[in-house]
């Protein structure tokens, strides 16, 4: 199969996913600056989710012009992926609506979690399909980012029930190591396919 079509129905829901969260920003019934007070930690997880779903975005795009065909493993990997991503909004709205409380905040960093292992899964069937010497292989290397988000992740939702900001702390730390440019794909693509 073509990557292409699995290329454009992610970019497709990745879309939807991120209008759904921007939804949740509910508009103020008055126009004084202090009305927007109250929004404010809806706008903050909505910042954070958008921040993760576009790393996804960005990554997955990388991803995909390191590979030459799809398999139906792959489709369901995907779709997979997509479905974890798909409760970011839930997540992110749940977490802003009640001000970073406990359960909000430790069900948002699983959700999180369960994104990292998809991304895992699809990445390696993606590996294990094109091979050990394939340019995605190569490109995806130790993949200590990869590694180390899900323990991220882990003790963000053990420390959402001890220390919220700190749980906080450590899901924005996360986003931030990922926001640092990976070069390794675009290293490992050849320049005809990064276009």
């Amino acid at each position: 199969m073509d990557k292409n079509r699995l290329e454009a129905f992610s970019d497709g829901v990745i879309a939807i996913i991120i209008t759904i969260m921007v939804l949740e920003l509910k508009v103020p019934h008055s126009s004084e600056l202090a009305d927007l007070r109250p929004l404010l930690p809806v706008f903050l997880s909505y910042v954070l989710s958008f921040i993760y779903v576009g790393i996804y975005w960005n990554n997955h795009h990388h991803l995909l012009h390191t590979i030459s065909h799809v398999t139906g493993g792959m489709l369901w990997a995907n779709l997979h992926l997509l479905f974890w991503l798909s409760l970011i909004p839930f997540a992110t709205g749940w977490m802003g609506e009640n001000h970073f409380a406990s359960v909000p905040l430790a069900l948002y960093g699983f959700v999180l979690l369960m994104c990292a292992f998809a991304w895992w899964l699809l990445q390696t069937l993606m590996v294990a399909t094109q091979g050990r010497k394939s340019t995605l292989a190569l490109a995806v290397g130790r993949d200590l980012k990869g590694k180390i988000s899900p323990v991220f992740y882990l003790v963000g939702i053990i420390s959402a029930f001890f220390n919220g900001h700190f749980s906080e702390a450590v899901y924005v730390l996360a986003a931030m190591m990922w926001l640092v440019p990976d070069r390794r794909f675009e290293k490992a693509t050849p320049a005809r396919e990064t276009r």
